[in-house]
């Protein structure tokens, strides 16, 4: 039977992009103290802008309260759309916006090219396999842990509740524009969050924006397209990426020819693998023990591996040119100067 127990009192949590995160909910509350969900407070939620931008060191612990909140606010602001939503549909809703990054390993999206893991999967297994999560969730309600993972997943029959958490106009990217622009100490992406959230409306069980609302849609699509080009694309962050990336590949190399030069580096062997990735060998390992990790290897035998390590760990990044014509790409290539291409 489901038990939807509110808090005794009313919790708040200070936020600089929302003032405040409310949280009334018993579960939600359990959720934000749980272990896993407290592990990204551990992972950046730029992944190597913080190069670039050196106050970029906000987390995904941060993100992710911050969406629930504008998932809150939705709930509470967007016309019709709590009357329409049973209590067991926003008690999941709302636990999706604070779960949807949950499965994220260091680095956020560029540890997922490094080592060919999918933190939509990890979140799938967290919300759906035996780990603290999934247990506070089932006490409130058997049922819980199916909806939100499906709700993430986009398997909801209930379109509305997916396109809340993402779509093209969704809490997360209104979240994560919000704070990545405040914390950046950017301008470009900011919009009116709550012009939009007065403008919109639910019709055909879809979320749709009344006419007076474009011009802030508008704004919106062009916050997104401006970080994207000028801070999340920014060159110098994808040359860290790119490092990143050359390391544990070259890990991979190593541990293939002569594992006992990574005894150091054990947490990370799991990933270089192409075996199914434990769900503990993925706990153990945020930006912290990465670092760790890191700090051994530029004593490492392997010279490479003591370049690309000393390398992150002292920001001596490699240059980067930019290739405006096939000419000046198989010129590049020719003297072997290229390490990656982002197109």
């Amino acid at each position: 039977m489901a038990n939807y127990q509110h808090c005794k009192e009313l919790k708040v949590m200070r936020d600089p992009v929302h003032g405040y995160i409310h949280v009334s909910y018993q579960v939600i509350w359990d959720l934000i103290n749980a272990p896993e969900f407290q592990r990204l407070r551990r992972i950046h939620q730029l992944g190597g802008t913080f190069q670039v931008y050196h106050t970029a060191e906000h987390s995904r612990f941060s993100h992710s309260v911050g969406v629930y909140e504008i998932v809150r606010l939705m709930i509470e602001r967007v016309e019709n759309l709590k009357s329409i939503l049973s209590e067991q549909e926003q008690v999941a809703l709302l636990c999706a916006g604070l779960l949807h990054d949950i499965g994220h390993g260091p680095y956020s999206h560029s540890f997922e090219s490094v080592t060919r893991t999918d933190h939509e999967e990890f979140t799938d297994r967290i919300i759906l396999e035996d780990t603290h999560i999934n247990r506070i969730l089932r006490k409130t309600d058997n049922a819980l842990p199916q909806m939100v993972a499906d709700i993430i997943a986009h398997r909801s029959e209930r379109k509305l509740l997916s396109q809340i958490i993402s779509s093209q106009l969704d809490a997360d990217r209104m979240d994560y524009l919000l704070r990545d622009s405040y914390f950046t100490g950017v301008s470009y992406g900011e919009f009116d969050l709550y012009r939009i959230l007065r403008t919109l409306r639910v019709v055909y069980d879809r979320l749709v924006v009344k006419k007076s609302g474009i011009h802030a849609v508008e704004d919106y699509m062009i916050a997104r397209y401006q970080m994207y080009l000028l801070v999340y694309y920014h060159p110098v962050s994808r040359c860290f990426e790119t490092i990143l990336h050359s390391l544990f590949k070259r890990m991979a190399d190593v541990y293939e020819s002569n594992p006992k030069l990574l005894e150091d580096v054990s947490l990370f062997v799991p990933f270089l693998v192409s075996e199914k990735v434990p769900l503990e060998a993925h706990f153990r390992l945020d930006e912290s023990s990465c670092i760790a990790g890191f700090m051994s290897l530029p004593q490492s035998n392997d010279p490479i591996l003591k370049d690309l390590s000393s390398r992150l760990l002292n920001r001596n990044l490699f240059q980067y040119e930019d290739v405006i014509n096939q000419e000046k790409l198989n010129m590049l290539k020719k003297n072997n100067k290229i390490l990656a291409i982002f197109l």
